[in-house]
């Protein structure tokens, strides 16, 4: 007898499509057939609907505790189960007091724990005069650590230098973790601007990202550390990645749903709501990354979900806070505006690749022994997103108005309904490399 049978959905995995029935026994997938025979204590009939690994988003920034306002974890994870996501790993920088000790790392599981509506996990920070804690930090958890090295935006996270670097990386191979990073050159980037978007753009060339990336690389591969590049904008950036892993440096990247979709002249006509660090890039360069996706280049595709207050995307472009709204939509638009890519592609970019490369191995398929994250979806849905689709806490989005032609109408964590009824129990995910 099983707790839940899924019948006669379009699964997909990152290994194939297949019409099939997926049973759930202990929050586990027991068995995937294509009749599968024997009762259930529940059925859901997922005729007409595809079946996608539930998504984990590595890359979020809900901001809580201390910056609840401008998101937080109650409404950020109703988001994500919306969105047919159900993980995520939580940004170190902008909850007050940042995550980088023990104690901050405390005071953020005690937050998802009570506000939480799918599993989740933490980024440990790496600034300068923390490399100390990072042991800490990785007994507790951590998924990995996230260091600047260009201006974060946030005080309490200051830029790591060089040197912390270096150190933080040999430090993060001894312990056996991951470094992530955010990818600019300090000095080009801290030059100043115009009020402009075309100015904001202009003054973060790609140069600056390139620069960055074969600098943290090349630190990478001196101390034997695990490194992560996060939102790459470029398809030069993308191509340093996939060169040094050839030379068998431990070297992944993510892009996002902005830099794929989002032209330089839509920034100048949304504004503020799709300003972001790096910057949207020409559509040359756009088309050049779009390829290296579709090619298996790019390991996942994140959302960067980094919203703010409303006052703070108010006024000139420059001052604005530079963070775009994006967890709910990433799989629907991935799935509306795919441009010949695979489903099977699909469910690697946005659980697969992620799950495997942060050792996860329980998530991002469906197969037996799997946890059964399932988020079911109607590929012929036709809508144009608005703000009543949003379950943000501020319903701010570069994407209201895009028609959409895939909407996710149920989200399960382990068997359980996260979306639209909250009836999970998430847990915390801590990494098994």
């Amino acid at each position: 007898m099983f707790d839940l049978i899924v019948r006669g959905g379009t699964v997909v995995t990152p290994s194939g499509v297949t019409t099939a029935d997926v049973g759930v026994l202990d929050g586990a997938i027991a068995a995937v057939e294509r009749e599968l025979a024997g009762g259930a204590r529940e059925e859901l009939d997922a005729a007409g609907l595809h079946v996608f690994p539930g998504g984990l988003d590595p890359h979020v920034h809900f901001n809580e505790p201390g910056r609840t306002h401008w998101e937080g974890l109650q409404t950020g994870t109703a988001a994500l189960a919306a969105g047919g996501f159900t993980a995520f790993f939580d940004m170190p920088l902008n909850s007050s007091p940042p995550v980088i000790d023990g104690a901050a790392f405390d005071a953020k599981l005690q937050a998802a724990r009570a506000s939480a509506r799918v599993d989740y996990g933490f980024w440990g920070g790496l600034v300068p005069g923390n490399v100390e804690h990072l042991a800490d930090l990785a007994e507790r958890g951590a998924v990995g650590f996230k260091a600047f090295m260009s201006n974060s935006g946030i005080d309490e996270f200051a830029r790591a230098d060089d040197v912390t670097l270096y150190e933080g990386m040999a430090e993060c191979a001894r312990l056996g973790k991951l470094v992530a990073v955010h990818a600019e050159n300090e000095a080009l980037t801290a030059r100043p601007s115009g009020s402009s978007a075309r100015a904001f753009m202009a003054s973060r060339p790609i140069v600056a990202e390139v620069e960055a990336i074969g600098r943290a690389i090349a630190f990478a591969e001196d101390t034997g550390c695990a490194l992560h590049i996060v939102h790459v904008s470029s398809a030069r950036g993308v191509a340093l990645v996939a060169e040094a892993r050839t030379r068998g440096v431990d070297v992944t990247c993510e892009t996002c749903p902005h830099y794929l979709w989002l032209s330089q002249d839509d920034v100048e006509t949304l504004g503020a709501v799709a300003k972001c660090a790096p910057p949207v890039r020409p559509d040359a360069e756009r088309s050049k990354l779009w390829q290296l996706v579709k090619s298996g280049a790019v390991d996942m595709l994140t959302s960067d979900h980094s919203p703010s207050s409303p006052e703070l995307k108010a006024g000139d472009f420059a001052g604005a806070w530079g963070g775009i709204a994006g967890c709910q939509t990433t799989l629907t638009l991935l799935l509306s505006e795919r441009d010949g890519l695979a489903l099977e592609q699909v469910a690697r970019l946005v659980s697969g690749g992620a799950a495997r490369r942060f050792g996860m191995p329980r998530k991002g398929r469906i197969e037996v022994g799997a946890d059964a994250d399932l988020a079911l979806v109607d590929l012929g849905a036709k809508f144009r997103l608005s703000a009543d689709d949003l379950q943000y806490r501020h319903k701010l989005s570069p994407w209201l108005g895009r028609r959409l032609r895939a909407r996710v109408t149920r989200t399960l964590l382990r068997g359980a309904e996260a979306w639209p009824e909250p009836k999970a129990a998430p847990r915390l995910l801590t990494p098994s490399l």
